[in-house]
């Protein structure tokens, strides 16, 4: 189930408020420009090509208007998938949008804005954007299930800018 919780920077352990409804978790990130929305599903194959799961969302893509778009993915029986956790587990900023869409599975991106922490866990057929400069870290999970789509302003991807702010090491992952 997607949700977000809030979280007064000083409270990791007790969130202040827990939403579960869409349109309540859309209307409470968009008081901070962040866009969540859910995508009708469309029909794909288990097995689909990455061109395959991006042509059955071309459309939602295009009306995006981002540059680039392509998959990530990542199973519990990844070779690297300890790494490839750890690697976004520090609080980042970009100097564009990030942009996933869940083809499938979950994770949980962390949003630090003021003195407050949005933690939003998206699963299959949710669209987050985060909008360029704000802080965030995001968590696979120990045994990571996810297939996304990403998008892009330009051909290189993002770089992210780490703030050097443990803050992502006293609330709550994937797994909690």
């Amino acid at each position: 189930m997607s949700y977000v919780a809030v979280y007064p920077v000083t409270s990791p352990d007790t969130p202040n408020k827990v939403l579960t409804h869409a349109d309540d978790i859309a209307a409470t990130l968009a008081e901070h420009g962040v866009r969540f929305e859910r995508w009708q599903p469309a029909s794909i194959e288990q097995g689909a090509s990455d061109a395959q799961m991006i042509a059955a969302y071309q459309a939602q893509i295009d009306a995006l208007g981002y540059e680039r778009v392509d998959v990530f993915s990542v199973t519990g029986d990844h070779p690297q998938k300890d790494s490839l956790r750890a690697q976004f587990l520090d609080e980042r900023r970009y100097s564009d949008d990030e942009v996933r869409f869940f083809i499938a599975g979950q994770g949980l991106y962390t949003l630090h804005i003021g003195d407050y922490v949005y933690a939003i866990r998206c699963e299959k057929h949710d669209l987050l954007v985060i909008p360029a400069g704000i802080a965030h870290w995001f968590d696979i999970g120990e045994n990571p299930h996810l297939v996304t789509l990403r998008l892009f302003n330009n051909a290189q991807g993002q770089v992210p800018a780490f703030t050097g702010d443990e803050i992502a090491r006293r609330f709550p992952g994937l797994d909690d």
